[in-house]
């Protein structure tokens, strides 16, 4: 078998750099290449540039095990982030193995060849590369197109309509008059930033979300100043894994409590003007949805200070001032911003076909959210939804590093996952999550089942346990390396 390269990586943003410096440090007799489809490295930390982006989750899980983050910023701005990727890929010599501008448009396996061929748009021209094995780190948003919602009559707006995932960067928005439709994390981090020079924010909600206070800086200096440097960051990534995963756990096993204490919480932190009923009153339970991280209490400062305003109704119809709620609120609006959530997007929009057979990718089970059934030598990095995103992806790829070891010891060439009988398992959702992005994007993201290898993933600890020592059923191995 003659490849271009024994691994392709599809991806640079964080999952793909991830894979990389785990592929290179274990396996470095192997050769290897990240296709990146944009001018740059980062993938969602370089698409999205509204204003304020940060992440949701702390920096300390979210940054890569190899590299901690070190600031003491436990919440950060997107740039903070994209530079510390720009600096990881360089500094371990991942960034000199990605070519941009190349974008995967298939890839078909051949089981007499036992090889992948794939065909890449490399900046315009179409190219053809082997490989042996694919790892997907493309995560599961569509790039190139938002989630579709019906606002009626949107096209009667005379004002300017913006989606955050293409903000335009010479919007000029101070003292202009704003409504957000939405209610995730990408309205909760824009209200704030834009309140600060707007005449004024809405935010326009069909139904609530939970919003949690979370302090932007690590103060647990006392670590830093105890432990040497690479000690205290390694102590503080696991004080903030076992802290989240311990409250997700409250949640779900004491979710009347877990909702008492934050409407305690949000109650004092809302102004007076504000009712906690209903525009912070959630009709699902903490964790079925995502919930979203102010830094600080940013959020409900910008609240405090008058000029932002919660809406918790449905359109009845855009106008061309502003939007009529269904309620009969007018709210008038130079700008609306369509903050309605992301498409979901599988393996980059990628077809793969295996002996000439398209993949539905819905059709299949993901083997211990990695491997997908009856797809040989292909992984999928996928994160959590309940925590941070790197945690899943680093426990996906020491899974198949795992399956590599494996199959380079007996000198095994391929590995594909096989379901016995789908008739003794039951079909679930991959992700354990009611948000509206996720169930439209159902017949987009494989499936997880109710057994076995096939469940879904909920926890790394568990997970990462289960990708150094946990048992292989499920995978047939065969061919010569």
């Amino acid at each position: 078998m003659i490849f271009d390269f024994d691994i392709v990586i599809v991806g640079a943003g964080l999952s793909g750099i991830n894979a990389a410096q785990r592929v290179q440090t274990e396996f470095p007799g192997l050769t290897y290449t990240i296709l990146e489809a944009r001018e740059a490295l980062g993938g969602t930390w370089d698409l999205f540039k509204y204003p304020g982006i940060r992440s949701d989750s702390d920096l300390y899980t979210f940054g890569f095990p190899w590299r901690l983050w070190e600031s003491t910023q436990a919440i950060a701005d997107g740039p903070s982030i994209k530079r510390y990727l720009v600096e990881s890929a360089a500094e371990s010599g991942i960034e000199k193995h990605i070519q941009y501008h190349h974008r995967l448009i298939s890839a078909d396996w051949s089981s007499k060849t036992q090889t992948w061929s794939l065909i890449v748009d490399a900046d315009g021209e179409k190219r053809q590369l082997k490989a042996g094995f694919m790892i997907y780190g493309t995560g599961y948003y569509d790039y190139e197109e938002p989630l579709q919602t019906t606002i009626p009559n949107i096209d009667k707006f005379n004002g300017t309509i913006v989606h955050p995932q293409f903000w335009p960067q010479d919007l000029e928005y101070n003292g202009k008059k704003i409504v957000i439709i939405g209610s995730g994390a990408t309205a909760v981090t824009l209200l704030p930033v834009l309140a600060k020079t707007a005449a004024s924010v809405t935010m326009l909600q069909r139904s609530p979300t939970y919003i949690l206070s979370a302090p932007a800086i690590d103060s647990e200096t006392w670590i830093r100043r105890l432990f040497p440097s690479h000690i205290a960051h390694q102590l503080i990534r696991w004080k903030f894994m076992w802290g989240m995963w311990l409250y997700f756990q409250f949640c779900r096993l004491f979710p009347t409590k877990a909702k008492q204490l934050i409407k305690v919480a949000t109650a004092k932190e809302l102004p007076k003007h504000i009712a906690q009923d209903p525009h912070f009153k959630p009709a699902y339970n903490p964790w079925e949805q995502r919930l979203c991280v102010c830094p600080d209490g940013d959020f409900y400062e910008a609240l405090r200070q008058g000029n932002s305003h919660v809406v918790t109704d449905t359109i009845e119809t855009v106008t061309e001032s502003g939007i009529l709620t269904a309620g009969g609120t007018v709210l008038e609006a130079d700008i609306i911003v369509t903050a309605t959530g992301l498409k979901m997007k599988f393996a980059g929009g990628a077809q793969t076909r295996v002996d000439g057979t398209l993949i539905k990718f819905s059709d299949k089970y993901l083997w211990k959210g990695a491997l997908l059934q009856d797809v040989p030598n292909t992984a999928f990095l996928l994160g959590y939804t309940n925590a941070s995103w790197t945690l899943g992806a680093e426990a996906s790829i020491q899974l198949v590093c795992r399956v590599l070891r494996y199959m380079m010891a007996r000198r095994l060439a391929v590995v594909t996952p096989r379901v016995e009988d789908e008739s003794k398992v039951q079909p679930r959702n991959m992700m354990n999550l009611k948000s509206t992005y996720i169930v439209a994007g159902r017949d987009v993201m494989p499936k997880g089942g109710d057994l076995g290898p096939w469940k879904a993933r909920v926890n790394y600890f568990k997970d990462f346990w289960n990708a150094k020592f946990g048992g292989l059923e499920g995978l047939e191995f065969r061919g010569a390396w």
